[in-house]
Order: C-alpha cells, then sequence, then structure tokens
C-alpha cells in the first residue's frame, strides 16, 4: 500500500519534507549533532564533501574521511526534532519515495551522535568522555509509538518508585543503545560508559532555577542518588532517549557519545569546551573510519 501525501510528505524536488534530502545523499553511517555549526567543526576533517544542504535548523553534509563514507546532521535541540530527522533519514533509507512503498530489503543505518552534558556524580570529570549503555527518557516520545517490547519496564519502574515522580509527569521510558556500537566504542580507554537521563528542556527540567519556581527541587538530587544494580545515572542531556528509542524501533543501531562540560554537583563548567568537543570530534572520526 502506498504511503498517503498527507503522512510522507515530500518537497517539489521530491526530497524528503523538512531535511530537503534525497535517498543518494546520505550514507549508512550518519554522526548526529545538535548545534548546525559543529556539522562543519566535524565535516572539516573530511577529504571530500559531496552534498551539503540546509534548512532551518537540519543542516547536512555527506563526504568521505578515510575513505569512509559518512553523513553529518544536525538536529536541533530536544527529541521532538529526533522524531522528525529519524522518521525522514530512515524513510530515505527504507521508503521508495516515488512509489511511496516500504522497500522488501531494509538498510541498517549507524548513528552515532555526538553531543555535550552534564555529569551529575561528583566522581565524573569535566572533560572526560561517555558513552551511553542505557538511555532514561522524561520525554515521553517512545509513548507515541508502539514500543514496549523494546523498552527496559524494570528499569523504568524503579526509575518511578525511586524519584518519587508526580503522577501528573510523563511517565519515564528506559531504552538501551546498540550492543554492537557501544561494544567497539567502548573498547578505548578514551570513552567510559554510563546511564544518561534525557529530558524536555535545559532549565526546570534539568533542576536550573533562573527566576520561575521548580515543581521539585530536589529532582536533581534524586536523579543523582538513583541506583540500580549498582549502577547510577551518570549524565544529563536533550537527544539521546530519542535517538536509541527511534533506532531501536527502525530497526537501526545507535550510540550516544558525550563530551562532559558540566558537572552538576560540584557546579563546575569545562574551561576549554571547544577543545573537548574537538577531541570528541577527531576520537569518532577515527574510530569510524577503521569500523
Amino acid at each position: 500500500m502506498p504511503i498517503k501525501e498527507s503522512e510522507l510528505v515530500l518537497n517539489e524536488d521530491g526530497s524528503i519534507y523538512h531535511l530537503h534530502l534525497l535517498p543518494h545523499q546520505i550514507a549508512d553511517t550518519i554522526i548526529t549533532v545538535g548545534d548546525p555549526e559543529r556539522v562543519e567543526k566535524v565535516t572539516k576533517y573530511f577529504d571530500e564533501i559531496e552534498v551539503s544542504v540546509s534548512k532551518r535548523e537540519f543542516h547536512t553534509q555527506t563526504g568521505s574521511y578515510k575513505g569512509k563514507r559518512i553523513t553529518v546532521i544536525s538536529t536541533g535541540i530536544g527529541t521532538d526534532n529526533i522524531d522528525i530527522v529519524f522518521n525522514e533519514l530512515d524513510a530515505l533509507a527504507n521508503i521508495d519515495l516515488k512509489t511511496r512503498e516500504v522497500k522488501t530489503a531494509l538498510k541498517k543505518l549507524n548513528f552515532i551522535r555526538i553531543g555535550t552534558s552534564g555529569a551529575i556524580q561528583k566522581d565524573i570529570p569535566i572533560n572526560s568522555l561517555i558513552a551511553t549503555e542505557t538511555a532514561i527518557g522524561f520525554d515521553s516520545l517512545l509513548h507515541f509509538y508502539k514500543s514496549e517490547t523494546i523498552q527496559d519496564t524494570k528499569i523504568a519502574s524503579e526509575v518511578l518508585q525511586q524519584l518519587a515522580m508526580a503522577s501528573f509527569k510523563a511517565r519515564p521510558y528506559v531504552i538501551k543503545g546498540s550492543k554492537k556500537l557501544l561494544k567497539y566504542f567502548s573498547s578505548f580507554e578514551e570513552i567510559k560508559t554510563g546511564i544518561t537521563a534525557t529530558n524536555v528542556g535545559f532549565y526546570a527540567p534539568q533542576g536550573r532555577v533562573l527566576r520561575a519556581e521548580l515543581q521539585d527541587e530536589h529532582f536533581m538530587q534524586k536523579l543523582s542518588n538513583f541506583k540500580y544494580n549498582k549502577q547510577k545515572i551518570t549524565n544529563l542531556e536533550m537527544e539521546t532517549s530519542g535517538i536509541y528509542g527511534m533506532s531501536r524501533l527502525l530497526g537501526h543501531r545507535a550510540i550516544s557519545l558525550n563530551a562532559i562540560l558540566a558537572n552538576r554537583i560540584t557546579g563546575e563548567f569545562s574551561k576549554n569546551p571547544e577543545e573537548i568537543v574537538n577531541q570528541l570530534i577527531t576520537f569518532t572520526l577515527d574510530k569510524i573510519a577503521a569500523f
């Protein structure tokens, strides 16, 4: 059955609606970054760039690094944008845009997030790198999909109980990244693994107070104190749970690599954030090329 025009929206040139990309313009390995300006901070290391497309916050470049074809795309901030980006990238790979039918042979993409994050444990130093093993989503995105079979309900139940969350808030979901990608990237001494919490905003959802009062002023402390099988939540950001959830739903692999720029418990912030992000970029590119 062809997918209706109202569901799979295309532009006049046949490109996918938000990203303005055509199927041949993306690689099987895709690096996601939040900031559109970070795309060129990654692709400046490429041997060549064959595609450069920008629309809204979605900036895409495809090229090659040490012989490996890679796409780098900015998602903007938040899991709402992840929903758009991952659905449209999957459509480019696995839906025939001319017939509007799902292809019989589905392609499995590799997604690698290069992102920034804040640690919520005292013993995690700023300027360190963390690969997310498990993501806890406070954003509700996955609840709009038939996703129960890919969620870890045991950990989610512990989150609800230990954090004593108000009943009117979205129920947390828990999702794991690709075992294959996690095993590969965590085999290098530069990277530690951890549990990442994803929330829907930068201020109150991450326990920051400017003028508006918090609904739960103890949320950050409860998040830091959470423990499951001797594991603690290591860091907090705004995209990983959506990336892991959409990747699992659509049959792709994903890993989230985080540069720790802040420690929310000690109050520290990196004195050289650009340097640590660049370190993560070059590390990731070299490891992708060798993968």
